[in-house]
């Protein structure tokens, strides 16, 4: 069935969701360079920002626009969501008059939390994405632009499939396309810049988990101003830094 064309009985009602909900870690040495920090995140991932990159998370998937809201918050943070088609047709936006009523079930949301508050100065960028779609398009067509768009030190991505659909015999399906992990959909020179790697399946409950955690790297990454690189305090920061990591990629203090 994987191999032929699905001859459906109808519309294509699977509903699809993959969250990719991603962390960036950043250290500071000063209250100045949290603040710093905080506008340095607002200017680089605005509302603006990621409502640019959403729309070309619909593009990638080969959906089509209906419409966008996007809104910056007081103090930090910013969200943005884009109501889309899953007719496909290369990210262009649709005539509201030619709209269906069945479309609006999918959508790409997107909300953004700097955290600043760290008494030790290791400060953290969380994005969480969602893209829902319902119908043949497959939202882990988008997985390599996210890691590409975001600078990504731990990763936790979903995947689930639900409702079913039926074939023209009547038959029900519950899945219209068939891998064995999410990792599948992943650039090998991508995968190769992480270190830890969780990779849950359960296709029979049409569920997946993977979470990915970065490789060590320099302090030069991670530095909010390069020229701390011989500051006395980097190397327990640095320290710090992959604890945290590590505690956000297994999710224990």
């Amino acid at each position: 069935m994987d191999k032929e064309k699905i001859k459906l009985s109808g519309f294509n009602n699977l509903t699809k969701v993959l969250s990719f909900n991603l962390y960036d870690f950043c250290i500071t040495l000063d209250d100045e360079q949290k603040s710093r920090y905080v506008s340095y995140i607002h200017d680089k991932y605005n509302a603006s920002k990621i409502t640019e990159i959403s729309k070309e998370v619909v593009k990638r998937i080969d959906a089509n626009i209906l419409s966008v809201s996007a809104q910056d918050y007081d103090p930090v943070g910013a969200s943005a969501m884009v109501l889309m088609s899953d007719v496909k047709g290369g990210g262009n936006p649709i005539p509201s008059t030619q709209v269906s009523m069945h479309l609006d079930k999918s959508h790409i949301t997107v909300h953004t939390y700097p955290d600043a508050a760290d008494p030790d100065g290791i400060c953290s960028f969380r994005v969480d994405i969602d893209i829902s779609t319902c119908g043949e398009i497959i939202p882990l067509d988008s997985i390599n632009f996210l890691f590409e768009a975001f600078e990504c030190d731990v990763v936790y991505i979903d995947y689930v499939v639900r409702g079913y659909t039926r074939l023209a015999d009547g038959r029900k399906i519950y899945n219209d396309h068939h891998f064995n992990s999410i990792l599948d959909f992943v650039k090998p020179e991508l995968k190769r810049n992480y270190t830890y790697l969780s990779d849950i399946n359960m296709p029979q409950d049409n569920t997946w988990q993977t979470k990915m955690m970065i490789k060590e790297l320099g302090p030069e990454n991670y530095l909010l101003n390069p020229e701390d690189i011989s500051h006395p305090d980097v190397p327990n920061k640095m320290k710090l830094l992959r604890e945290e990591m590590k505690e956000v990629y297994h999710m224990i203090h």
